[in-house]
């Protein structure tokens, strides 16, 4: 459990790289408009707001990283900590941006807490 619970945290927070990487350096690119669904136009006039929203990606994903490396009970704690922080903005962002957010956020990093906390049980 705890080996699966360990991959799937890897998972979410190399998700959130991508994220980074599409939100601060594709945003305004035919990549980066075809994965957002945006125009030439809305992705030149909000580029700097979408590099924002890339590097808090990037700290969820640095903050991942880290409670892959640290010692418990900072690991653990960290997971928590992360995995609901992107649980959190994910369900608002389903809520006020698109519900594909849910699928894409939320969702990984529910089924990675669930399994975070239930490895956390059995050791």
């Amino acid at each position: 459990m705890q080996t699966a619970a360990q991959a799937l945290v890897a998972f979410v927070a190399l998700i959130h790289a991508y994220f980074l990487v599409l939100e601060m350096f594709l945003w305004d690119t035919p990549r980066g408009r075809k994965a957002f669904g945006t125009t030439e136009e809305f992705s030149g006039a909000s580029a700097t707001l979408a590099a924002n929203q890339g590097l808090y990606n990037g700290f969820m994903a640095a903050g991942l990283v880290w409670s892959l490396i640290a010692g418990d009970p900072v690991a653990h704690q960290a997971q928590i900590f992360f995995l609901s922080c992107l649980i959190v903005a994910g369900l608002y962002g389903a809520a006020t941006v698109s519900r594909k957010i849910l699928y894409v956020q939320a969702a990984p990093a529910a089924v990675a807490l669930a399994l975070v906390l239930s490895a956390g049980r059995a050791a």
